[in-house]
């Protein structure tokens, strides 16, 4: 059937229709734009030619930006829940006060409610996943309330590219774009349905119906980071500079001696770990206040009193334990402000090749 057939034939099957209906029982509704004369009369009446997904879709990108927090708000009010607590909450791995912790979430963090059950609350927070107490938590209005005044809210996109602008106008410069799934700090709301967001330190405007909103928590650590954390702490003060003291060639060379005699065999910083203890030693208060009556201190080091450091002095100190020496007296320390060491054992503290330091 050629075009203009088509056009007839659609046109008659609408006078039909109209004419056998009573009225008001019928009401045909075209999108806007939708070209009849372009389409069979069975793609005009196919109610799956109308994108009705599109349509809410559209509905939904362009929600009134207070909408979009309050629709949160009221998220927050069901899902969340925050640590009511001075310091740090236990995160257990079952509600059970005996089980196993796999996280802490300190003050002013919170998490999202998966479960609740016989006083104990399971939560998401960050990576970790456990159980709670109630009696440590908030919830409903007091937790969102308490979210508002400690986090921030931030803004991510609904859309693939949004572009950012320096002033909340269309025809304003760029700061840049932002691709889909991208967030930063919201600031404010703007007039004319613009927001004002921090972009990498500026302030920075955005359409608002692009933009989905959602408020950030600070969230819960697991126990892995936390140990790795106080690993690198320690491993931190332990390498920690504890002030040069000032020494002549002497001193370091008897200090030099010494280490040759208590860790010749030992790695560079096994040597800079026995210089360091000398050292803490003069800077204590509590021992001799010079390299040398430290190390001649009655009783504190054997080979002083067997002569064998003098007998090295005397002789030739091998220029790597000179250079642990002159570390030792920079107030470099591998061993923090331990005073001590001795061959590792089962005595306690850190142990560093074949010594142990306290």
């Amino acid at each position: 059937m050629n075009l203009r057939n088509r056009l007839l034939a659609a046109a008659a099957y609408f006078m039909t229709v109209l004419l056998l209906a009573p009225a008001g029982e019928i009401t045909v509704q075209a999108k806007e734009g939708y070209d009849f004369l372009s389409v069979g009369v069975a793609e005009v009446l196919d109610p799956g030619a109308y994108n009705f997904e599109e349509d809410e879709a559209e509905r939904k990108r362009k929600k009134n930006i207070d909408e979009k927090f309050e629709a949160e708000k009221e998220r927050m009010e069901k899902e969340l829940t925050m640590a009511n607590v001075q310091n740090a909450l236990n995160i257990r791995a079952e509600a059970d006060e005996d089980s196993e912790k796999v996280g802490l979430l300190y003050k002013d963090c919170g998490g999202t409610i998966l479960e609740r059950k016989d006083g104990w609350t399971k939560l998401r927070s960050g990576s970790v996943i456990g159980w709670a107490k109630d009696e440590y938590l908030l919830f409903g209005e007091d937790a969102k309330d308490m979210a508002e005044d400690v986090a921030n809210w931030i803004v991510t996109l609904d859309a693939e590219t949004v572009r950012v602008r320096m002033e909340p106008s269309e025809d304003a410069e760029l700061y840049g774009l932002m691709a889909y799934e991208d967030s930063v700090q919201f600031i404010d709301t703007v007039e004319d349905g613009w927001i004002s967001v921090d972009y990498d330190g500026e302030v920075g405007y955005i359409k608002s119906e692009y933009v989905n909103v959602k408020f950030h928590i600070d969230e819960a650590e697991s126990m892995e980071i936390i140990r790795a954390r106080e690993k690198e702490a320690e491993e931190r003060k332990r390498k920690e500079n504890r002030g040069a003291v000032a020494a002549d060639a002497d001193e370091t060379r008897l200090l030099g001696a010494l280490i040759y005699c208590e860790a010749g065999n030992q790695s560079y910083e096994g040597m800079v770990g026995v210089g360091a203890v000398v050292m803490n030693r003069v800077k204590s208060g509590a021992y001799p206040n010079t390299i040398h009556s430290v190390i001649y201190a009655s009783g504190q080091f054997t080979p002083a009193m067997t002569g064998k450091v003098a007998k090295v002095y005397e002789g030739q100190v091998p220029d790597v334990c000179m250079q642990a020496a002159q570390a030792a007296i920079n107030g470099e320390t591998t061993v923090g402000d331990a005073t001590h060491f001795r061959r590792a054992g089962k005595r306690e503290g850190y142990v560093l090749g074949a010594h142990v330091f306290w």
